[in-house]
């Protein structure tokens, strides 16, 4: 049994009593407003169900994250970046994102970016904690992330291509801009193959609680933009 969230309160369970099976799976219920999502992503928590069940909310161990001046490139990610026929921007249309983000794929069926995430998110956006990436080709938006940013901690959230290495591309520019602008971390939250390639680790939960502690509380960037040209 998980606890269920009282919808007066902002209080979290302590994450070491998250489950181990499922990973990482702490509570329910509760709601998306802009101060319990904060107060979850603080806390090394963060949202993830289904339309068809409550808000479920999850803190794995171990946790998944990059460092920014990790990134890893790989040699074909690095002549997709060197042809330059792309622009990247941040924040330029954040719904957009979020849309792709959550529209099918292949092999799987349905999406955790429900109706009810789309407007929390877009309002976390409208108050400066939620940002985007994007990655044009001749006007035509071909991939992209988002994620929150409070402190120097990035939590990523989701990302979409419709061309090759285009997320890739989003991303990398994201990760030098963070390390530029001294980012401790971006947290990817779970393991996978397409973010080992990119210079994923894992990490103990307790560990990445405690850069949470050090780190959230840096002054916030502003404005989110874009601010330099890359060598890559």
């Amino acid at each position: 049994m998980i606890p269920w969230l009282n919808s007066d309160s902002l209080a979290f369970p302590p994450v070491d009593t998250a489950l181990r099976d499922p990973d990482g799976l702490l509570a329910a219920g509760g709601d998306l407003s802009p101060e319990r999502l904060l107060q979850a992503y603080r806390r090394g928590i963060f949202p993830w169900y289904e339309a068809d069940q409550p808000i479920l909310w999850w803190s794995p161990d171990p946790r998944t994250v990059i460092r920014p001046e990790h990134l890893h490139i790989a040699r074909s990610l690095r002549k997709a970046l060197r042809r330059r026929d792309y622009d990247v921007t941040f924040d330029r249309d954040f719904a957009a994102v979020m849309r792709a983000c959550a529209a099918p794929r292949n092999g799987a069926h349905g999406t955790w970016i429900t109706p009810e995430m789309f407007v929390a998110y877009n309002h976390l956006h409208d108050l400066g904690h939620a940002h985007s990436v994007e990655v044009w080709r001749e006007g035509e938006l071909i991939g992209g992330l988002y994620g929150i940013a409070i402190g120097k901690v990035f939590f990523g959230e989701s990302m979409f291509s419709h061309a090759s290495n285009a997320s890739k591309i989003g991303f990398a520019h994201l990760a030098r801009q963070l390390q530029s602008w001294g980012f401790a971390l971006i947290d990817c939250q779970v393991a996978s193959e397409h973010l080992f390639t990119l210079g994923a680790e894992e990490i103990p939960r307790a560990e990445f609680c405690k850069i949470l502690l050090n780190w959230c509380n840096e002054p916030s960037v502003k404005p989110w933009q874009l601010t330099q040209t890359f060598a890559w």
